[in-house]
């Protein structure tokens, strides 16, 4: 009897053993025969100001989808076009919209350590911590920290590759999943996706699901399997301010025409204070982190000693206690400043203006047009005359202090409930894969345009990120994980092969 009661409590472990194990050997299968696919998907430039990049991009999606059983349909915009990939399996009512992503950032090819950012190069690293050309016929040696470097590597190509060899991975093994699959592929989400909501809200009737899975973003630090229940939307805001109508020789006018970078500087010392909350009043009104709340965020795993270490910085802003705690709330972040010249460019003139880039990023509970109206309010409070263009001669002459500021509001946050069915689904997917929980995170920082579908669809959205949290994404030398890129392809698989 004792035996029998052994058995009987070891038969579900060994049936995880082996499921896993059946992942784990047509997963390093499918790595390695799609190899290939990762080059020529990597290899399309992919800057959404560029149109013509753009349409190869959606006609190599169009043919790579359909090559695998979807039926592709274009939802035209005002900009790019979105395309649908649909498949239905069964007669399931169950159907699950997924999301990717095509384009990437704008590139600056001198400040990467290639010749071209859209010719992936395979490196690893030499006993000095540089990263090392290796042949691409090495790929099939790889290790797993060797990484492939290219635009949109990590953000966001790789995932879809990941995709797509998943997709040939399940009809080898001669499985289809038990729900019906609709693919979004976005091409202008480096560009805020300004066309996504509008798209999606007229086309509900043909976007219509029960669930959304997000692929894209990093991982948690720990590199672990990891699902993301929100994240953080974002609005952007530009403020210019004025000196001389052309920039004037600081020799003869130094101390006589005022300076715009001062101006703008005033401005932008004034947002936050040093130890980095923002002092507007009102502007963290709404949020109440419950101690419920508190607990789940203490729970996910967090390094702070090593995090300074690797970023090289001293002490963190004080909006809250902890990092996750620090990511419920909206965030005010210059993202870039510019006014007159600098480096081997530099002259000695009064610039003839200055202008700051700032991105605010939204939580759930804040209204995004409430709280660029409250930073309005403050500037104007700072004595400024505001303006949404360049100003007259008149109001040049008339203002001594002038700021034109041009905003727009991309997409808002959302954050899907920690309990929910889609939860449990994939993270039971996750645990098969890995034999493992995964890492859950409440709400992730950066931001991704899933509130249109959410708002518009009424679908509970969860993020399942799979590259490396170090792929300089958004920056030069992007790059994605070889490791990395096979485990994505197993929680694909784990996802697919996952009853819902």
């Amino acid at each position: 009897m004792k035996k029998l009661i052994l058995i009987l409590f070891l038969i579900p472990f060994f049936c995880v053993c082996q499921l896993q194990s059946d992942l784990d050997k047509i997963t390093k299968k499918y790595t390695y025969q799609s190899f290939s696919l990762l080059r020529d998907i990597l290899s399309i430039p992919n800057d959404a100001f560029y149109p013509e990049w753009i349409e190869k991009n959606i006609s190599w999606s169009e043919s790579a989808f359909s090559k695998r059983g979807f039926k592709t349909t274009r939802i035209e915009t005002k900009g790019a076009p979105l395309l649908l990939a649909s498949q239905n399996f069964n007669k399931s009512k169950q159907t699950v919209l997924i999301y990717l992503q095509m384009d990437g950032q704008p590139v600056d090819p001198s400040r990467w350590d290639q010749k071209d950012p859209y010719i992936p190069v395979l490196k690893k690293q030499d006993i000095n911590g540089k990263w090392k050309a290796v042949s691409w016929n090495k790929i099939y040696e790889y290790k797993d920290d060797w990484r492939v470097f290219a635009r949109s590597a990590s953000d966001s190509k790789g995932p879809v590759a990941m995709f797509l060899t998943a997709m040939d991975a399940l009809k080898d093994i001669g499985k289809i999943p038990n729900y019906n699959i609709k693919v979004i592929l976005d091409f202008e989400e480096e560009m805020g996706s300004p066309n996504l909501p509008e798209a999606v809200n007229d086309n509900t009737y043909i976007l219509k699901a029960d669930q959304l899975v997000i692929f894209d973003g990093p991982m948690h630090r720990l590199n672990k399997p990891t699902l993301e229940f929100g994240a953080r939307g974002i609005a952007t805001m530009q403020i210019t301010t004025y000196g001389p109508i052309v920039p004037q020789h600081s020799g003869h006018f130094g101390n006589y025409i005022p300076n715009p970078a001062f101006k703008l500087s005033r401005i932008l010392a004034s947002l936050k204070s040093e130890d980095g909350k923002v002092k507007i009043p009102g502007f963290y009104n709404g949020i109440v982190l419950s101690d419920e709340i508190k607990s789940i965020l203490d729970a996910t795993p967090h390094n702070e000693n090593e995090l300074k270490d690797i970023l090289q910085f001293s002490t963190t802003d004080k909006v809250a206690n902890s990092y996750q705690e620090s990511i419920q709330y909206p965030s005010l972040n210059i993202r870039g400043m510019q006014s007159g010249w600098i480096n081997e460019k530099v002259r000695t003139i009064i610039p003839a203006w200055a202008r700051a880039e700032i991105d605010i990023r939204l939580v759930k509970e804040s209204s995004p047009e409430y709280l660029i109206k409250l930073i309005k309010s403050h500037i104007i409070n700072l004595g400024f005359f505001i303006l949404d263009r360049e100003p007259t001669k008149e109001e040049r002459i008339k203002h001594p202090n002038i700021a034109t500021i041009k905003t727009e509001i991309s997409y808002q946050s959302f954050r899907t409930d920690m309990k929910s069915k889609i939860g449990n689904w994939l993270q039971k997917a996750l645990i098969r894969a890995f034999n493992q929980e995964p890492i859950r995170i409440r709400m992730s920082g950066g931001s991704i345009p899933i509130s249109p579908f959410v708002n518009s669809l009424g679908v509970p959205a969860v993020c399942v990120p799979t590259v490396n949290i170090d792929n300089n994404q958004h920056s030069p030398n992007e790059n994605l994980r070889l490791g990395n890129y096979r485990d994505g392809i197993k929680t694909i698989l784990s996802i697919l092969t996952e009853p819902l």
